[in-house]
């Protein structure tokens, strides 16, 4: 027995398919059409690796133009700032400047050396250039210097601290790597520049170098005063108080 198509939108006569307790003739009633549409591609959200990434912000120093003045302002009074760890190209740096203003002037130039601790190879960088200086440079401590640092302080012919300074003789730490003929060859090199070193502070304090070498074992540590005992400096660096006009109201200065 067979039913004729169910025209869409009349209802369903007794005895038609559709009507209650009528079995139902495959394929009705006709499949409801989908109630959500495809996704376009141009409308599918972008995966988080093609987000656009957020613009870098910078920030600027805003001391960054006041310091480099400043160090402008020093040289042209022909002071030169050394401090913190000294390699090779701060090495480089400090020569140049030293160079320029030997070359600028006849006037002294202060060394100001603040908690200074340099590589061997910088150190003997900045000994040899103060070698060949004509003009005079006074070194002047603050803070900690130590280990070869003390060779740029005994290169200068007038050394003087500030009360609270320190002067640590240790002995550099050094480390090599490749074959045994490259570490063997390394190590006498190190070995010849300490001695360098070791002559150096021996001149300047008049001590022996085996003394000078068994204090760097020991990692010797001095205060102002003891350094111009010792030979490391001549002199503390002091200032006059206000109020006070003559030397003996300045009262004792070593």
């Amino acid at each position: 027995m067979t039913h004729a198509a169910q025209p869409p939108g009349i209802p369903p006569r007794p005895g038609e398919p559709g009507w209650p307790g009528t079995p139902l003739t495959p394929g009705w009633p006709p499949a409801a059409p989908p109630t959500t549409l495809p996704i376009r591609p141009d409308a599918m959200p972008a995966r988080p690796e093609a987000m656009p990434a957020a613009p870098v912000r910078v920030w600027l120093d805003p001391l960054a133009d006041w310091q480099a003045s400043l160090y402008e302002r020093l040289l042209k009074k022909r002071i030169v700032l050394a401090s913190g760890p000294l390699d090779d190209q701060a090495a480089a740096r400090l020569s140049a400047q030293l160079l320029t203003l030997d070359a600028e002037g006849d006037k002294p130039i202060r060394l100001e050396l603040q908690n200074l601790r340099a590589e061997l190879t910088a150190a003997l960088t900045v000994m040899g250039i103060l070698d060949v200086l004509r003009v005079r440079v006074h070194a002047c401590v603050s803070g900690e210097i130590s280990g070869p640092a003390l060779g740029v302080l005994a290169s200068c012919p007038q050394r003087t601290g500030y009360p609270n300074a320190a002067f640590t003789l240790a002995e550099p730490r050094l480390e090599f790597g490749g074959t045994v003929t490259m570490v063997t060859a390394r190590q006498q090199q190190m070995t010849r520049m300490l001695d360098t070193l070791y002559h150096r502070l021996a001149e300047v304090t008049g001590r022996e170098v085996d003394d000078i070498r068994e204090d760097a074992r020991r990692r010797r540590s001095l205060t102002t005063g003891q350094a111009i005992g010792y030979g490391l400096i001549q002199a503390q660096e002091a200032a006059p108080r206000p109020g006070l006009s003559s030397p003996e109201d300045r009262g004792p200065q070593a």
